[in-house]
């Protein structure tokens, strides 16, 4: 059976599908059309159903669970691993970045890029800074150089700019993964990988077991997929390339449990408790394929 599949070229996902999609483990009779794309060009294809299985924020899994279920497997969740607040002046990083102060400097017209309006990182920019609502969408690779420009005053960053930001003379605000941490005690849930509910059950279970396996794979075989990761990795160096795949593949990506579970049902909680996102049918939310 042969089925569409979305993911980023960043290295996290390109190491956790690389056996899947070269069919260096058992893939029990499944194939792949690979879609690559950011994690906001993702999210939007899963907004129009456009693919049998994808990666997605879990910010944007709220306006796609009638249509999409969870997986059990392949998801970026973690401690330490949270979108970061950035700025090219000094003085407003240090002023908002006291809590004292965070509400008032942001009834200032301050322009933020941000990654996309779905992603999990501009849920988490919302609840910490509410009132910052001059949002300018733009590629997450972009936000950097768009600050040192200064087209825009403030940068949400994600994926491997976590690494980069200061070595090009920009500062931290925030830490917005450690915000949530420090407020829910769990882990972030960054990006699920989700099955459409079109497929018969036995196909979202295969695909879930062969997803796991690949994942159990990368982690047996880390130099396996070197290549293939590097090829769609740029310019990043090999260090940036590893310390981003340790930053966000880890125990979760093999199977959620019940931690897991328990820190994608907070976020929900605190979603719908906020009216950030739809108050869509609970149960569609927390029964992940296993």
């Amino acid at each position: 059976m042969r089925l569409s599949l979305g993911f980023s070229p960043c290295p996290n996902d390109t190491f956790i599908f690389d056996a899947l999609i070269h069919h260096k483990v058992d893939t029990e009779g499944l194939s792949f059309d690979v879609h690559y794309n950011d994690v906001e060009t993702l999210n939007q294809k899963a907004f129009n159903a456009e693919l049998d299985i994808t990666k997605l924020s879990y910010h944007a899994y709220a306006y796609v669970a009638d249509r999409y279920v969870l997986l059990d497997s392949g998801s970026a969740l973690g401690f330490g691993v949270g979108p970061l607040l950035i700025a090219k002046d000094s003085r407003l990083a240090e002023r908002l970045s006291t809590a004292s102060d965070r509400v008032q400097a942001c009834g200032e017209p301050l322009a933020v890029g941000i990654p996309g309006r779905y992603t999990t990182a501009n849920f988490l920019l919302s609840l910490a800074f509410p009132k910052l609502v001059n949002k300018k969408e733009m590629v997450f690779s972009a936000i950097e150089e768009a600050l040192i420009e200064e087209r825009i005053d403030l940068g949400l960053i994600i994926h491997e700019n976590r690494f980069t930001y200061q070595s090009k003379g920009l500062f931290k605000v925030i830490d917005l993964g450690d915000y949530w941490e420090r407020t829910t005690g769990s882990p972030i849930p960054l990006g699920g990988i989700v099955a459409s509910r079109r497929l018969p059950n036995d196909i979202k279970h295969k695909i879930n077991r062969v997803i796991r396996k690949s994942v159990e794979f990368a982690f047996a075989n880390p130099q396996s997929g070197i290549d293939f990761i590097r090829s769609h990795a740029q310019e990043m160096s090999e260090e940036v390339m590893y310390k981003h795949i340790e930053l966000y593949v880890n125990r979760f990506s093999v199977a959620l449990g019940d931690e897991g579970r328990g820190a994608i049902r907070a976020l929900f909680d605190k979603a719908w408790s906020l009216q950030l996102i739809p108050r869509t049918s609970e149960k569609l939310f927390l029964e992940p394929m296993g």
